[in-house]
């Protein structure tokens, strides 16, 4: 089985649309996506419309939360900019969005959320260690009693990709595909159960930067000039 993993595509839809490319020819039966998949970049209804139509599960992120409870913000704030520019109907599935995500695959217990065990505005970084870690494989109350707990979690949110195994647990950050800030490509993991084990492989695919820039400039979406040098230099612009 394989199965791809994304995250934070932040209605760039030049990027999602690269990386579902990508994905099509790589075999992969299954794609999960870990939130984020609006707010800050000018077209997260067409990418709301993409994680329906391809996504066997997608999972809530901290736009997500937000977006939602921006109805009384101001109409000329970037919030409610981002909020309106999403349908109704895609405003009702975001709201049902599940906290989690478990996989069994190949006996490797799996656990997808968007930033931590408890909350996605909780951001864990790489330097995550001691008690902070051992939570990240432990239920909550946001991902349920599921059993056995995972040995594996991938996670979102911080637009970096990383890895890293200790203890018998491994934690996976499969990167951003809408707004890295690593490097100027988008970003997933695939998770191959083929050889009997998990293993996993991180693939970055370039995109036409200019073109998604320039739909943002067409339709004006607000803080243009910080997502501008974001998407180019792969540099956090505020």
């Amino acid at each position: 089985m394989r199965v791809a993993i994304l995250s934070d595509t932040h209605g760039n839809l030049t990027a999602f649309e690269a990386v579902l490319n990508d994905i099509g020819g790589r075999g992969v039966e299954q794609i999960y996506h870990l939130g984020d998949v609006v707010g800050k970049g000018p077209r997260g209804d067409a990418c709301c419309n993409l994680a329906r139509q391809y996504c066997e599960a997608t999972t809530i992120g901290n736009w997500e939360v937000s977006l939602l409870n921006a109805q009384n913000a101001s109409p000329s704030s970037g919030s409610r900019w981002w909020r309106d520019e999403i349908s109704d109907t895609n405003r009702e599935w975001l709201a049902k969005l599940p906290f989690s995500v478990d996989l069994d695959i190949a006996h490797g217990y799996v656990r997808m959320y968007h930033a931590s065990a408890d909350d996605v505005f909780h951001r864990i970084y790489p330097t995550v260690h001691g008690d902070e870690w051992d939570e990240l494989f432990q239920n909550t109350e946001a991902t349920g009693d599921a059993t056995p707990e995972p040995t594996i979690v991938i996670y979102g949110d911080i637009h970096h990709a990383w890895s890293r195994t200790a203890d018998g647990h491994t934690l996976l950050n499969c990167g951003p595909v809408g707004n890295p800030l690593d490097e100027t490509t988008a970003s997933y993991l695939i998770l191959d159960d083929s050889s009997g084990s998990v293993q996993w492989e991180l693939v970055r695919v370039p995109y036409d930067i200019e073109a998604e820039l320039a739909v943002a400039r067409q339709l004006e979406m607000p803080t243009y000039e910080a997502w501008a040098h974001e998407l180019r230099t792969a540099e956090y612009a505020r």
